[in-house]
This record gives C-alpha cells, sequence and structure tokens, in this order.
C-alpha cells in the first residue's frame, strides 16, 4: 500500500481526534487557545466536512492530517490559502511523515489544484519549534499580531511556492 496523500473522511475522525490530541499536547502546556488542541470527536468532524482536511496515510494506518481553511475568519488576515490543523502521530516523530504531508498539500493542492504561489499560516512565538521549524521550511513572518486571548505573539507567516504574483483560481 505504501503512502496514500488524501481528503480525510468522515470515518477517519476518530483516528484524527487520536493523533490530534496527542500531538497537541504542548500547545496544551502552553496555555494557547488553539481549537484543535481541545477538539472533540464533534470538532474533529466539523473540520473534516467543512474544511479541506488531508492526511497522509502509511500501510492502511493515518499518521498525520492538515487542514487547508475554508472559513471566513482568515479572510480578514489574507486571501491566500491557509493551512491550520496540523498534526502528526508523535509516535512517529523522526520519518518525515509531516514534512511529506505538508510537501504534498503545498505542491499538489496550493499550487497545483488552486494555482496559488504561496500559502500562509499561523503559530506562537512562545511555542518552542513552532517557529524555527516553518523558517527553515521556507516560511517567512509577515504579520504579527495579538489575539488578546493570552496566547501572546502570533505570528502569520507565508511561503513563497514560486517567485511570481500569487494568483487564486476561483470558482
Amino acid at each position: 500500500m505504501g503512502e496514500i496523500y488524501r481528503l480525510a473522511e468522515l470515518k477517519d475522525a476518530e483516528r484524527l481526534l487520536d493523533i490530534t490530541y496527542r500531538a497537541y499536547e504542548t500547545i496544551r502546556e502552553l496555555g494557547l487557545h488553539w481549537p484543535a488542541a481541545t477538539a472533540d470527536l464533534e470538532l474533529i468532524k466539523d473540520n473534516v466536512a467543512t474544511n479541506e482536511c488531508y492526511v497522509l496515510e502509511i500501510e492502511g494506518i493515518v499518521e498525520a492530517t492538515i487542514t487547508l481553511s475554508r472559513g471566513e475568519e482568515i479572510k480578514a488576515l489574507t486571501e491566500l490559502p491557509f493551512v491550520k490543523w496540523f498534526a502528526v502521530n508523535p509516535d512517529a516523530r523522526g520519518r518525515r511523515y509531516g514534512g511529506k504531508l505538508l510537501d504534498w498539500v503545498e505542491e499538489n493542492v496550493i499550487l497545483g489544484k488552486l494555482g496559488a504561489s504561496a500559502v500562509t499560516l499561523a503559530t506562537a512565538e512562545k511555542h518552542p519549534w513552532l517557529v524555527p521549524m516553518y523558517e527553515r521550511r521556507g516560511y517567512e513572518r509577515i504579520l504579527e499580531l495579538d489575539p488578546q486571548n493570552g496566547d501572546g505573539t502570533m505570528y502569520l507567516m507565508r511561503k513563497k511556492l514560486i517567485d511570481q504574483p500569487t494568483t487564486i483560481q476561483r470558482g
């Protein structure tokens, strides 16, 4: 079977809840108010149903997930595609499943399907390794904001996928 990249289905919700809850342990310890960190099964199902939630399945088992937001809440910050709810099975650390899934979504969905030349995400300054990890992957900080909810400084980060003006196909 190998590696399969696909849209999540509602039947994946329990596995996604397990992965996300365990992967977001540091987020909860830091007291960050990220919905994915405290999601229940209904919120996971809602995410799968209302957004484009992608998974990387290895030998028939979902090991990583990432969501391309369709929500209007991000439109106040950016018109670029926005990824969120990125989680990798903590038992699979070091296998690059997260990097492979993020690469696949950037290349095949954001650039290939949407025709967008850049992608955005948001993360917290106080997280010990997320900002440097995304910077190593080519993301740059483009906006600092404080949501006034105790999370402190958040960064909107952008990665240019190709060097040309950003376009988004509508339709």
